[in-house]
């Protein structure tokens, strides 16, 4: 209940919209239960005396109290719906705004596939939970009441059956949503592993098509599609035994009363007016009984959603700006200092270890290594994407934990090892490097980017679109135009994290060269070629996310030996190709 309490929290200005409802259910509560006692005096009163002034008196009261049933119900409808919407709204903004917080810790905690299901169906069904539990969770409580109440004041010998089988069905229905409310957390989960899947299968579908693996992705869709529905079914398969159960209790109700009602009207002990005014108390406590036993179901399924919807709001972030941030930061210049690093605390073993490294404002350094030695790694925490584990990392002279995350991501520009671009226009894409940038701008950084090449040679130029996620330019343009957009934003720390691998040998270097006339930015470029860095102020060697040698190419080509590996066996290839 805490959860769903926190989430409530996030009703904002919808707060008046809910209880304006509740009140309005009370009224339409109250108006629908006084139209029994209404019908009684009718029969009793009107027909028995052939009373006509009577009954269309009456009738006129129990019009006018369907009237207001009716006027308050569809006025209800409108202010809890715009409730439940609202709220609905409110904690999907809330949820995004705080992933948007998130450092890259904070995101391996949850799948994307997750994340989605919790911002679209875990609030719907807390949207669903007030649309269609509000008045069942006030009428209950309340017909249940007052109905036993006025049964009670009507014959309370008759009202011994309602003792007797209300608690008989409380217990069937408890037993019914104990046993339902750990089914629908796996339900849910089973709605993430549905979507993990349909998301995979979208976002690749041309590697799906290319390895000819549609029938593979089928079965794996139809497995996840099939877990879905055998948790759909167990939960719903026990979630709808309330109404046989309901059912069994008021039928079973109805004939007791009109088997001991009719003994007492025989009696002369028992009007039929008031037997006919009970039997519809009858009705309306069991089905007060019915309408707590969904509120219960809803309630035990927005409670599994409330709780998955929480460990999102609830993440504390990893990292976060220090009060009186500086938000200046005067140089380049990047210095490790002991650093070592590990994705998570419990990890045996750190991906950076013992990192010492000065480099100057305004160099370019060249970073290599094999696989899985950790050079990306090294670069994150230039930014803070990630914090170190251990020792300091600075820039510009001062630790990087003393600048707001703001001002220090926007000095760093990060052209990333995989290519993320977004739907719309190259124009709009470039635009997130800078958003004041003019045409002339635009198209400068593109000349050093070298996307002018085919950016002119496109109908529509910078207005082409890109379609989603840039599906209509090849890899290698894709980077070109990440380039482009990372050069805009002038930034005084360049990383190129591999970001030339699909660009050829010649293109490469006409960015090199543009890059080298750019002498007040610091540039990072993490390659896989040697022809890449070979003309850097100094190259690092990474081995095992440790830093084996740092040198120029010169010096290392003479010295150290996994770079003269590094070196021959590239030159060779490159010979022997050319």
């Amino acid at each position: 209940m805490k959860d769903l309490k926190h989430l409530f929290s996030y009703l904002g200005r919808y707060r008046k919209d809910l209880i304006f409802a509740a009140v309005l259910l009370f009224a339409e509560t109250a108006f629908e239960l006084i139209i029994p006692v209404l019908m009684a005096d009718i029969i009793d009163v009107g027909v028995s005396n052939h009373d006509t002034g009577f009954i269309l008196h009456k009738g006129i009261q129990m019009a006018l109290c369907a009237l207001g049933s009716l006027i308050t119900g569809l006025l209800y409808a409108r202010f809890v719906a715009r409730a439940a919407y609202g709220l609905g709204a409110n904690i999907r903004e809330a949820q995004y705004k705080h992933v948007q917080d998130f450092a890259f810790s904070n995101l391996d905690h949850f799948e994307t596939s997750s994340l989605i299901t919790r911002m679209t169906t875990d609030v719907t069904v807390i949207q669903n939970a007030i649309n269609g539990g509000l008045r069942p969770m006030i009428r209950g409580p309340v017909m249940l009441i007052m109905g036993i109440a006025l049964s009670v004041y009507m014959n309370a010998k008759l009202s011994v059956v309602f003792f007797v089988s209300t608690p008989i069905l409380a217990l069937i229905l408890v037993f019914i949503v104990r046993k339902v409310a750990p089914m629908y957390r796996r339900l849910q989960k089973s709605m993430d592993h549905l979507n993990n899947v349909v998301q995979e299968n979208l976002t690749a579908v041309r590697a799906v098509k290319a390895f000819v693996r549609g029938e593979y992705e089928e079965k794996k869709f139809q497995s996840v599609n099939g877990e879905l529905m055998q948790a759909s079914q167990r939960t719903f398969h026990f979630a709808v035994l309330n109404l046989p159960a309901f059912q069994l209790m008021m039928y079973t109700a109805a004939v007791l009363i009109m088997w001991f009602g009719g003994n007492m009207i025989i009696s002369s002990t028992l009007q039929v007016g008031e037997l006919t005014g009970f039997l519809s108390y009858v009705l309306q406590v069991m089905n007060s009984l019915m309408m707590i036993s969904n509120v219960f179901l809803l309630l035990t399924r927005s409670l599994a959603s409330a709780q998955r919807i929480n460990e999102v709001l609830s993440e504390t972030t990893a990292l976060s700006s220090p009060q009186n941030a500086c938000t200046v930061i005067h140089d380049g210049s990047v210095d490790f200092i002991n650093v070592s690093f590990k994705y998570h605390e419990d990890a045996e073993e750190y991906a950076l270890s013992d990192v010492n490294l000065h480099i100057d404002a305004g160099q370019t350094v060249g970073i290599l290594g094999g696989t899985g030695s950790a050079k990306t790694t090294l670069v994150q925490l230039i930014p803070r994407l990630y914090d170190a584990s251990i020792g300091e990392v600075y820039v510009g002279g001062k630790n990087v934990k003393d600048y707001s995350l703001a001002s220090l991501r926007d000095s760093v520009g990060i052209v990333l090892q995989k290519n993320v671009l977004f739907s719309g226009t190259v124009r709009e894409n470039l635009l997130w490097g800078n958003g004041e940038a003019d045409d002339e701008t635009i198209w400068q950084a593109c000349r050093a980017a070298c996307a002018d090449e085919f950016l002119s040679r496109m109908p529509g130029g910078l207005d082409t679109d890109l379609g989603q996620g840039g599906v209509n330019v090849s890899g290698g343009q894709k980077q070109r135009l990440c380039i482009a957009r990372t050069l805009l934003k002038k930034p005084k720390i360049l990383i190129f994290d591999d970001s030339t691998s699909a660009v050829d040998t010649a293109t490469e270097a006409k960015i090199r060269s543009s890059l080298a006339k750019i002498s007040d930015m610091t540039k990072i470029i993490i390659a896989q070629r040697v022809t890449s860095v070979i003309d850097t102020d100094k190259i690092i060697i990474l081995e095992d996310g440790r830093i084996h040698a740092v040198g120029t190419h010169k010096k290392l080509l003479e010295s150290d030996p996994i770079y003269q590996e590094i070196y021959y066996s590239q030159m060779k290839g490159e010979k022997e190709n050319a």
